[in-house]
């Protein structure tokens, strides 16, 4: 026995024939392969009309999936048991005697096309052989062929696993098996993972043909557990186990075939390669099928994993793998760090609960809240919404998201600046990934609410939580966050903040959890420097610094005068070869100082990256048609730059995209950018303990300095504070006191905040009355610190106040019921008015300005040119910031805010003409970021004024104007760029670019080679080539889906359809 098996062994490893491999019995022929030969064609034909083949029974088969390195894919069929779940996948006889497949032609016939030495020659030897012997061998003869089969090809090949074999009867449900159909591959099988896709086809049919095999001869096989088994793992040796088993299935196949005439093994191979060869090819893609495979395996794994609560966390973090590949791939995150993982595996967070958590900045809080947003789109299946604070981290971060989106199935929709539809877009199948504004992402939640749709949002991620104790638009954001806690119950939020304090107020209000970590990837040194000498800031010493040095550099008398502070010396003991940040407060203080510096700068460092500086003045010369800022001119070439919002949204793109790649390392800045895009550097200094005319806050001081150090480049981060003697004393206090205490601004800011927010109530239907209105007031976080903040007047008091105000104003009604002699309810609903108000997010303050405005523009609509809608749409809080410079109204008795409206909607107006910010900048002598940011502000209001009209019937004709105006003041570009300018990330420069590179529409870029790209246009990095690719195919996939949708939709057949409910009460 044992030299017959290694005799076998021997003979299979050495194929003749140029096979994919010997052990490929079940390779399904792709196009190429089945192009054979002339020769070997007439051969096949030869031998078909010798035989037919007649069967009389079905043996024990045994198929085992193997990887092989010069074939993809292959099937090892050998004798002993089998597992009935694999053996379904084979070809079988329908029939006995007569009825077994006459008609079907024999392939093969008594020519072995794999000459002697093949497997099928080997099996029908080893048959043969053993058949002969006497009848109580046979036992040990079914175990041993099994063992002598699986020991070949184990020693040769590398074998997936495939779990326990179990026995199959053949009986009277072997032949009422149907015949091979064209059925589409179901993802998830494990078996047709690595098998040619014709193959998998195949397999598939004669698995849903046996379906019907009896339960008795099964044992399930457990496909979860082994989903994630490599396809590189040795087939684990069953066979001892199975003795008993064996001996059964043997005693049974004796009987059966003491009956009827047994089957040999070369008979079952060469039908299962005559069914293989007939199998047709399917025309999708095999890898994708394969992938799409294996990514839903692992969603449904992970999504009981999370459903089931156990502490099995899945590949990675209850997420498919290729979440982790596309992290290394894409951010090059490779391992989380300690707290990452600690906080992820929270039991507050496993259990859904609400969290807040805390750390320093740059420690990669984003990273926990991406991976949470990525289990709630794929595993939980629900919508998520991200509010973050400014509209240039919301395009970032969707440029950083629109690739996972793409990989992993799911929408990335922005809701920033007029960007944003109201209400989103209903998915039936992928799930959205909103990344919105504050105040968009309060639209977007009323408009949930509004629509029954509040439960779809499963979970709320907000950046930088502190902002909640900001002026107005920490009101907005208190608003939103309350609503989604009183009319959803399913709906997690996610917190995060660098500078939190008063904490437990804010657990009180979100009902959450807080975690917090004092970790940084870089450590962070702290100094002050008073004249030349700098101390290190120490929390043990006992005035709360320590020396540290002096500052060595020499200094000229001209060199002093102009550099009091020694800012020459401490920024070039850094730069060129590492970055830095010099905060100013004030923006004229930032070019002034940025110039400073540059003058007494050696020369060599024009040298440093000369050739890249270039480009950068360049391509600013590019997108300000040909007007390049003089600061800028004179500073770039030594690598220094000025960054604050007087520069326009491609200057400053372009600016930070040379910071971030090297080619700058100085920025001379506001506190803006602080907690704007995510701009690290080895040193931060502070030019001064103040922000304009007001001192430091602490908030604002540990914002500043945790940009310093980067992580993965910099060991070591350095914060130095410039201080006078005069401020040493508050400055002391400043680094030594805790962090300010956040507090609601929803009682301060009243028609942004508590008045707007009771308008909604009422318009949305979430409290109606008094009591209920009060009651809602009560889960604020206004409510959790009403203690603190009212003082003169009761929380109760301020609720009738405000109502009584929104209804004397015509933007509420009251009704009163009275229920009984002592008690009466107090109702409210919202008028029309009242309704375009808060549908237009239309500041309470301005709402009937805006009514008279559009009321009086109907009496006589000047259409000529747009001048007259630009009037309309110019935003009313930025009246009170212009200044006109004509004197001839001054000698007339005319409003002044209507002036001021006017004059700004000149500059409208000449922008829409021109489309070039430097000349309407020069033309109205204004700072060309004051010019950028009325744009903005005037796309985004005419945004506002569009849903305003819509809710009132008598502006109905503003409705169709209106549109159009948004979107030019929106890209504010000639018309052929906008579909370029769609793309998030794409402004008017590089839209230039694309148009004049060919890529003229939206599918244009969808369709581009990343690689291509970065040939074609100049100053664009890899990164940037493909984020701009990735969220163009989002955002034609969103395109499509939306009208695939509205067809479906049309198509399908109305709920309220006269006779539907009858003839659905029949059928029941």
């Amino acid at each position: 026995m044992d030299e017959g098996g290694s005799r076998i062994r021997r003979r299979v490893s050495l194929p003749k024939r140029k096979r994919p491999s010997v052990g490929c019995v079940f390779v399904a022929p792709t196009a190429a392969k089945l192009e054979r030969g002339d020769e070997e064609k007439k051969e096949e034909e030869m031998v078909a009309e010798n035989r037919r083949r007649k069967t009389a029974g079905v043996i024990p088969v045994e198929v085992q999936p193997c990887l092989l390195s010069d074939s993809p894919d292959c099937l090892v069929l050998g004798s002993g048991d089998t597992n009935p779940d694999l053996l379904r996948h084979m070809p079988t006889d329908r029939g006995m005697g007569d009825q077994h497949n006459d008609s079907e032609e024999d392939m093969f016939g008594d020519y072995d096309s794999f000459t002697e030495n093949s497997f099928i020659a080997q099996a029908d030897d080893l048959e043969q052989k053993y058949m002969q012997l006497p009848e109580h061998q046979k036992h040990a003869t079914d175990f041993a062929t099994e063992n002598l089969c699986s020991e070949s090809i184990k020693n040769k090949l590398s074998v997936t696993p495939i779990g326990n074999l179990t026995e199959l009867q053949t009986d009277e449900h072997t032949e009422n098996q149907s015949g091979c159909e064209d059925v589409t591959v179901e993802p998830g099988a494990d078996l047709l993972y690595d098998v040619p896709s014709s193959q998998a086809m195949y397999f598939e049919n004669l698995r849903n043909s046996s379906n019907d095999l009896g339960d008795q001869f099964m044992k399930k096989r457990d496909w979860k557990s082994s989903s994630h088994n490599t396809v590189n793992e040795k087939l684990p040796h069953n066979c001892i186990e199975q003795r008993q088993q064996n001996d059964e299935s043997s005693s049974k196949v004796r009987t059966s075939s003491d009956m009827n005439r047994r089957t040999s093994i070369k008979d079952h191979l060469k039908s299962a390669m005559t069914g293989n060869a007939k199998a047709q090819t399917p025309v999708f893609s095999r890898s994708k099928q394969l992938k799409e495979t294996l990514l839903s395996k692992e969603i449904n794994v992970a999504k009981k994993t999370i459903e089931s609560s156990s502490n099995d966390l899945g590949p990675f973090y209850s997420l498919p793998s290729k979440v982790r590949d596309l992290y290394v791939q894409l951010k090059g995150i490779e391992k989380l760090y300690e707290w990452q993982h600690t906080c992820l595996t929270l039991k507050s967070v496993q259990e859904r609960k609400n969290l807040i958590y805390s750390l320093p900045t740059s420690g990669g809080k984003t990273l926990v809240a991406e991976i949470l947003m990525l289990q709630e789109l794929l595993c939980s299946r629900k919508d998520v919404l991200m509010i973050l604070p400014y509209v240039a981290i919301v395009q970032e971060k969707i440029s950083g998201l629109s690739s996972f989106g793409i990989e992993l199935g799911f929408f990335v929709e922005e809701y920033a600046g007029s960007k944003g539809r109201f209400p989103p877009t209903k998915r039936r199948e992928k799930k959205s990934l909103y990344i919105a504004t504050i105040e968009k992402g309060h639209s977007l939640v009323n408009s949930l609410i509004e629509t029954g749709r509040i439960d779809s949002l499963g979970l709320v991620v907000v950046d930088e939580l502190h902002m909640i104790g900001e002026g107005s638009r920490g009101a907005i954001l208190e608003m939103t966050l309350a609503k989604i806690l009183y009319t959803s119950k399913t709906t997690q939020i996610i917190g995060m903040s660098a500078t939190l304090n008063s904490v437990e107020d804010l657990q009180k209000f979100l009902q959450a959890e807080y975690y917090t970590s004092q970790f940084r990837p870089v450590e962070l040194k702290e100094y002050l420097k008073i004249n030349d000498t700098i101390y290190e800031i120490d929390s043990k010493a006992e005035n709360g610094m320590t020396f540290s040095r002096f500052l060595n550099y020499k200094y000229s008398d001209t060199l002093k005068k102009m550099d009091p502070d020694h800012l020459v010396a401490l920024v070039t003991e850094v730069i060129p070869n590492y970055s830095c940040l010099v905060f100013c407060p004030s923006k004229k203080n930032c070019e002034n100082v940025a110039e400073m510096i540059c003058k007494f700068l050696s020369k060599e460092y024009l040298k440093h990256k000369e050739k890249e500086k270039c480009e950068v003045i360049k391509n600013l010369k590019n997108i300000g048609s040909g007007n390049l800022c003089p600061v800028l001119k004179r500073t770039i070439p030594f690598g220094v730059a000025y960054h604050h919002s007087g520069l326009t949204s491609d200057e400053r793109k372009l600016l930070e995209e040379a910071y971030s790649t090297g080619v700058l390392c100085l920025f001379t800045c506001t506190s803006t950018l602080a907690a704007g895009v995510n701009l690290p550097a080895r040193r931060v200094i502070l030019r001064a303990p103040y922000v304009a005319m007001e001192f430091l806050k602490r908030n604002q001081y540990k914002q500043m300095i945790g940009r310093a150090g980067r992580a993965g480049i910099d060991t070591i981060g350095e914060s130095i504070l410039i201080l006078q003697e005069k401020d040493k004393q508050q400055v002391l206090e400043l680094i030594t006191r805790p962090l300010e205490n956040c507090y609601s601004h929803l009682f301060q800011e009243f028609t942004k905040g508590i008045q707007t927010l009771f308008l909604s109530l009422i318009g949305l239907k979430i409290a109606t009355n008094l009591d209920d209105i009060y009651h809602f007031m009560n889960g604020t976080f206004f409510g959790v610190q009403q203690k603190i903040l009212l003082k003169e007047k009761s929380l109760w008091e301020i609720t009738v106040e405000s109502l009584r105000y929104l209804t004397e104003k015509g933007l509420l009604q009251k009704d009163t019921i009275y229920k009984s002699e002592e008690e009466v309810q107090h109702n409210f609903h919202i008028t029309k008015l009242g309704r375009a108000s808060f549908k237009g997010t239309i500041d309470l303050a301005y709402c009937d300005i805006l009514y008279r405005d559009l009321k009086k523009g109907l009496e006589g609509l000047v259409l000529e040119s747009l001048l007259h809608l630009i009037y309309l749409t110019t935003p009313y809080d930025l009246v009170s910031q212009c200044n006109p410079d004509w004197m001839i109204y001054f000698r007339q008795k005319v409003d002044k805010d209507v002036v001021n409206r006017l004059y700004l909607s000149f500059v409208l107006y000449s922008l829409l003409k021109e489309t070039n910010i430097w000349t309407v900048s020069e033309k109205f002598n204004m700072p060309r970021g004051y010019v950028q940011n009325l744009l903005t502000g005037a796309a985004s209001f005419s945004s506002c004024v569009l849903h305003f009209c819509e809710e009132l019937e008598e502006f109905w004709v503003y409705r169709a104007l209106l549109v159009e105006l948004t979107k030019k003041l929106t890209y504010c570009v000639k018309a052929e760029l906008i579909p370029l300018m769609e793309v998030t990330g794409v402004l008017e420069g590089r839209a230039k670019q694309l148009y004049s590179a060919g890529y003229k529409s939206l599918t244009h870029l969808a369709n581009a080679n990343p690689e291509v790209l970065i040939r074609t246009i100049d100053h664009l990095s890899r990164r940037q080539a493909k984020q701009i690719v990735s969220s163009a195919k989002m955002l034609l996939h969103e395109k499509a889906e939306a009208l695939q949708e509205e067809v479906e939709e049309l198509l399908r057949l109305p709920s309220d359809f006269p006779g539907a409910v009858a003839s659905s009460t029949d059928e029941a």
